[in-house]
């Protein structure tokens, strides 16, 4: 089963950097200036300067960053991940949810197991998951480690809707197109749309 949340990425370390100034996965913590400026790329840019930024301290300890006031909160590159650069931009309303993903990994709880375990809290009552919020993904090849722009960036968008199917939403339960909305996991606890773009 494949699974969508996440909330983590890649790391790099400024140490190795190439004469343009790209930095790509499989090295240290960034530094925090830096995980900051990854991650809000993944937030609405109108959002972005009021945003909450959570990373990872030097001893690898999942911290805040920054401190915002919106709804909204980013996660820069996770250092354990090194295969691929990812930053994510959740509504607050959904940190419940990804918290327990977190926690649930650390346990060795991971992939389909996490999945379940995690809908059968829901359906027990003590996991939250608000409909209608959303988690924003957005992936790229590397970055410029001066400007902290992410090369060949690549965005999709997932919108949680429990228990929806495609008869209550109108949508298409299998990938519908190119950029088209469809929805997954229809009729269980993690059901949600998923929208993603052609990429260019």
């Amino acid at each position: 089963m494949r699974h969508i949340i996440v909330a983590m990425l890649m790391p790099a370390a400024l140490c190795a950097q190439s004469a343009q100034g790209a930095q790509q996965a499989n090295h240290r913590t960034l530094p925090a200036d830096l995980q900051i400026r990854l991650a809000l790329q993944a937030a609405p840019a109108p959002m972005r300067d009021s945003a909450t930024v959570q990373g990872w301290a030097a001893n690898g300890s999942f911290v805040t960053l920054r401190q915002g006031s919106n709804s909204m909160i980013c996660v820069g590159p996770d250092p354990a991940v090194t295969e691929r650069l990812e930053v994510t931009c959740h509504h607050r309303d959904l940190e419940a949810f990804l918290a327990r993903g977190r926690a649930l990994a650390a346990q060795g709880v991971t992939g389909e197991r996490r999945t379940r375990a995690r809908w059968d809290e829901m359906a027990a009552g003590t996991l939250a998951l608000p409909g209608g919020t959303v988690n924003s993904i957005l992936t790229g090849t590397s970055f410029d480690s001066t400007t902290g722009a992410i090369r060949d960036p690549y965005i999709r968008w997932v919108i949680y809707v429990p228990n929806a199917t495609g008869a209550s939403t109108g949508l298409s339960e299998i990938p519908a197109g190119p950029g088209a909305p469809w929805l997954m996991f229809a009729g269980t606890q993690g059901a949600h749309i998923m929208i993603s773009p052609t990429r260019r």
